[in-house]
């Protein structure tokens, strides 16, 4: 069951126009993100690449023996290994969570505009002389589509729609009418997904978890599809009362998908921390099925600074690819 609604995010930004909250948000990345994590090629993602970049010097312990630059090595007497860019011209699809679920917070970005300051993010990041990004948007009304197109105005459109979307209506609003859900959104991207890029999944991952923490999420399976082809990044958004409830008294919690309600008194300590067992129980859940996916997953949260878990998670990854990787599990990029 979907964490439930508990209060607002901060209303100050919900004053920001659109176009205020793309300037605001192309500020920040061009600021804090840019030119922090790659060069005018690298992508997001650390992967072996296909363009030549030159040749340095071996660094022990760090680079991988199997890209050592044998003809440089050889006439310069010192190791040399190979470097290498990210394919040029890539295209980077995303899907964006739209969904109920999403419409919550209480901190001072709700869920929803956390994912458009990752989408911000990733666009400006992945932006380039060829570079094309397309994107799905899961909405109560269906599926909204983005062509994949190259350029700062396609991105800035994007952001723009993104935060004028209306917000999703109560589920009494459109009896018998099933929204689609994040399985379907999934489904639809690997259909258009054609040629080899980068997948960048928005979400709070929520969608369609069993009961049965042991069961595979419905969305695992396709996920894993599209990671055998493509880089696939999955970045989840997370609130903070959807690990803890605070000790406020007697609250209403709504169920954002169905509507139903329920009045839970939080005074009850045992209580907050059966919820708080429930929410590590599920988070749990989604990790393990974003990592039998193969998807790199990195979380966000509403009350945390988003651009520095960015700069953290891909420096860390950075790290990773670089490292040695021993000869009984051979290497994937």
């Amino acid at each position: 069951m979907r964490r439930a609604t508990i209060a607002p995010a901060d209303p100050g930004l919900a004053e920001l126009s659109p176009d205020q909250r793309v300037r605001r948000l192309e500020l920040t990345v061009t600021r804090r993100l840019n030119g922090l994590l790659h060069g005018q090629y690298r992508g997001l993602l650390p992967g072996p690449g296909s363009e030549p970049a030159g040749s340095r010097e071996y660094r022990p312990g760090e680079d991988e023996v199997r890209r050592m630059d044998w003809a440089v090595t050889a006439r310069t007497a010192v190791p040399h290994v190979r470097q290498v860019d990210a394919d040029r011209e890539l295209t980077t699809w995303l899907l964006v969570d739209g969904s109920a679920s999403m419409e919550f917070g209480t901190a001072e970005l709700d869920k929803r505009e956390l994912a458009v300051a990752a989408v911000a993010a990733v666009g400006f990041l992945t932006a380039g002389v060829g570079n094309r990004l397309g994107a799905q948007v899961l909405r109560a009304d269906g599926v909204r589509r983005f062509p994949a197109r190259s350029g700062r105005t396609h991105l800035l459109a994007l952001l723009r729609t993104l935060l004028a979307a209306p917000r999703p209506t109560s589920p009494g609003d459109r009896p018998g009418w099933r929204s689609p859900d994040l399985a379907d959104g999934l489904d639809a991207l690997h259909r258009i997904a054609n040629r080899r890029g980068l997948v960048v999944v928005v979400s709070d991952f929520l969608d369609g978890l069993p009961d049965d923490p042991r069961q595979p999420a419905p969305w695992e399976r396709t996920l894993r599809r599209l990671a055998v082809r493509h880089q696939v990044l999955a970045i989840e958004v997370t609130d903070p009362r959807e690990l803890e409830l605070p000790d406020v008294g007697l609250i209403t919690l709504v169920d954002p998908e169905t509507g139903r309600r329920r009045e839970v008194c939080t005074s009850d300590r045992r209580l907050r921390e059966r919820y708080a067992e429930a929410a590590v129980v599920q988070r749990d859940q989604i990790h393990e099925s974003l990592r039998r996916s193969g998807a790199t997953h990195l979380p966000l949260r509403t009350d945390g600074d988003w651009s520095a878990d960015i700069v953290r998670h891909v420096h860390a990854q950075r790290r990773l690819a670089a490292a040695p990787v021993g000869p009984a599990r051979g290497g994937i990029a």
